[in-house]
């Protein structure tokens, strides 16, 4: 059984210098974790994480990344640039949820059309450490479209800013990223557990 993942530098983290192209991010955690827990499948864990990526970059290497590999599941992890270029980069063209969502379904009906892939969506994580910052207020109408992609689609929803949000409503001082975005070990490990709780790989 093959498992892609795609998105950006969450997903990427650490692929490109990884023998193995896993990266040591979460998509590492969850390739552990089964490996350990699961020898006796051949399970194959493919990264396609790239750094900066927003949707339309997905787009642009679509077939390339996800259609020629022929995953059995494809896990999407992405939208956090699509805001935070809004707010770093506000002299960019930026990709506004009506467009989000319209590239989205394209990927998505491709998926459908030319891979009897399961499709897994990952809410966008978060954008600061702070419940109310105004890049997690901005990212809630994304997380909507996921939610929304997710039912129409029969997709798996993996829940992970709602863990991360009900995470910084614990008030704790331990942090889970290196600036707001970047995830950390704990941050990896939070993504990696609730990816893990949600999907069930046969």
């Amino acid at each position: 059984m093959r498992i892609l993942f795609i998105g950006d530098s969450i997903t990427e983290w650490g692929r490109h210098e990884d023998t193995q192209g896993i990266g040591s991010g979460y998509v590492r955690l969850i390739h552990d974790y089964y490996k350990v827990s699961k020898p006796e499948k051949n399970y194959e864990f493919i990264n396609r994480g790239v750094g900066g990526d927003r949707i339309i970059d997905l787009q642009a290497r679509w077939d390339q990344d996800v259609i020629q590999i022929d995953p059995d599941i494809i896990s999407i992890s992405i939208g956090i640039n699509d805001v935070w270029r809004q707010l770093d980069s506000t002299d960019k063209e930026q990709v506004y949820p009506e467009q989000f969502e319209q590239v989205f379904i394209e990927l998505l009906n491709t998926v459908k059309e030319k891979t009897k892939a399961k499709i897994v969506l990952m809410e966008p994580t978060l954008i600061e450490e702070e419940a109310e910052a105004e890049g997690n207020q901005k990212l809630s109408a994304y997380v909507e479209i996921i939610h929304k992609l997710a039912e129409q689609y029969g997709a798996i929803l993996v829940p992970t800013h709602q863990a991360f949000i009900t995470y910084l409503h614990a008030n704790t001082d331990y942090e889970l990223t290196t600036d707001g975005v970047h995830m950390n070990s704990t941050g990896n490990m939070l993504m990696a557990t609730t990816w893990i709780n949600h999907v069930t790989l046969p």
